[in-house]
């Protein structure tokens, strides 16, 4: 056993360490074919001291540490190598605090994000995080890599529902600003720092993240749309419609849209499958009385003006099941073509059917078979592509990933909307930052991380 291994058991105590081989029972993540964890030692702290300990000790030894949540991230955020050390969050895992006068809730980095919206729910409230993976993922890793989701149009992104943060620094110092408050004007706000830094900058240990009144109503309805134009006037009309309770605005491209609605899929087709878009749309509100009227009115009005070709609202919690089974079970995709290369971007919503118009060109100029799905949040500006084109190479990948990522550069676009950078997007960061903020980041990296022990490699390389 190597000494850094035995330090810890010895400062930790053996219930926190697992050794190589009995990390090695447990899977690496939960996509693709990841394979099991093959690490110098996985540890499982309970408490922020033991974390704090046991960063100082790593710290002091030069050695890797690579923290974990719930490993369901794409771009290799948390990969390990054998020479390193996993950091799992997963047994600290308390929800702390509901704070239903302040509307805040206080948790630890382990709860999963399913738990922690079922436990405020309880309340009449809502945490608005809200993505796929929510019944495995947790809430530190949800902040490390600033998670966006299908209700960020409303409530935005992680960064935005973030009051207040505990991290534990390289060198074991507790860095512990728990705020509540809105607002709090003095001086950096430090929290900031390590949200979306991907574990390069520190761990995240508790959070303070804000509540919402949780909704009484939901309405929800998938609508065909004739042209790219159609979808932005519909989406500015829905905007006006429904100013305070307009959540969601999906938008698929029909090439998707008709393969999650195709046999062997689960799910037949709410509305036929000749339209070049679809959008799932959702309203959630406070006005049991008037809510879904407003809804209905809005959908009636928006036909009878030409801005949408068809509609069908969900009647039951089966439909609103089935509707959003058809957007977010990406899975399918994998059964049904191989290999598959995932990406998630961020561009002007003006820029999107001009910009998915050329990545499928290109791609067949080199491919003629290759495939581009299309689909994500249009009206926060979010974009996922899955792509397959027959070939799993190097080569191939990297081909496939400038084909996706150079023409965002020209639009003012982003190679990462919600999923961060890790590995896979590390050497196309330059497309979407800068010379001058690639210098910025490293200075922040050896400031609070000098011996580069934190998740090295992921992000800035």
């Amino acid at each position: 056993m190597s000494e850094i291994v035995q330090q810890l058991i010895d400062a930790l105590g053996r219930d926190c360490v697992l050794t190589h081989d009995e990390a090695a029972q447990r899977s690496a993540g939960a996509w693709g074919t990841p394979g099991h964890l093959n690490v110098l030692a996985l540890l499982r702290p309970t408490t922020t001291e033991q974390i704090a300990t046991a960063l100082r000790l790593c710290n002091e030894a030069g050695q890797a540490v690579v923290p974990h949540g719930g490993l369901s991230g794409v771009v290799h955020g948390a990969s390990t190598g054998p020479t390193e050390i996993a950091l799992s969050l997963e047994r600290m895992n308390a929800i702390e605090e509901v704070d239903e006068t302040n509307k805040t809730a206080t948790v630890q980095a382990g709860v999963i994000l399913q738990h922690l919206r079922e436990a405020v729910a309880e309340k009449g409230l809502l945490f608005p995080l809200d993505l796929g993976a929510k019944g495995s993922c947790m809430i530190g890793g949800n902040i490390a890599t600033n998670a966006g989701g299908v209700q960020a149009l409303r409530y935005g992104v992680t960064r935005q529902l973030v009051r207040g943060l505990e991290v534990v620094l390289a060198d074991g110092t507790i860095l512990s600003s728990l705020d509540k408050m809105m607002k709090n004007n003095t001086g950096y706000d430090l929290k900031q720092l390590f949200i979306g830094s991907e574990g390069t900058l520190g761990v995240v240990t508790r959070a303070v993240v804000k509540l919402e009144d949780a909704p009484k109503t939901r309405q929800t309805a998938f609508v065909a749309l004739e042209s790219f134009n159609q979808a932005i006037d519909f989406l500015t009309f829905a905007k006006r419609s429904l100013p305070d309770s307009l959540t969601t605005f999906e938008l698929l491209w029909q090439n998707y849209y008709s393969l999650m609605t195709s046999a062997p899929s689960p799910f037949a087709p709410p509305l036929p499958q000749q339209y070049p878009y679809y959008a799932l749309i959702e309203s959630q509100g406070q006005h049991e009385a008037t809510d879904n009227t407003q809804f209905e009115s809005m959908l009636e009005t928006a036909l009878d003006r030409g801005l949408i070709a068809d509609a069908v609202p969900a009647q039951s919690q089966k439909e609103l099941d089935w509707f959003w089974g058809i957007r977010e079970f990406v899975e399918f995709i994998f059964t049904v073509h191989t290999p598959v290369f995932l990406f998630d971007v961020s561009l002007p919503i003006s820029n999107m059917a001009a910009y998915i118009a050329v990545v499928q060109t290109k791609l067949t100029q080199v491919w003629p078979q290759a495939l581009c799905y299309a689909f994500g949040h249009m009206g926060d500006g979010n974009l996922h592509l899955f792509v397959t084109c027959g070939q799993n190479d190097h080569q191939t990948h990297q081909e496939v990933n400038r084909i996706v990522y150079a023409p965002l550069r020209p639009i003012g676009g982003s190679i990462s909307a919600e999923h961060g950078i890790g590995l896979e997007k590390r050497d196309w960061l330059h497309i979407s930052r800068s010379e001058a903020e690639i210098k910025v980041m490293k200075t922040i990296k050896q400031a609070l991380d000098p011996k580069g022990i934190l998740n090295p490699g992921k992000l800035l390389g």
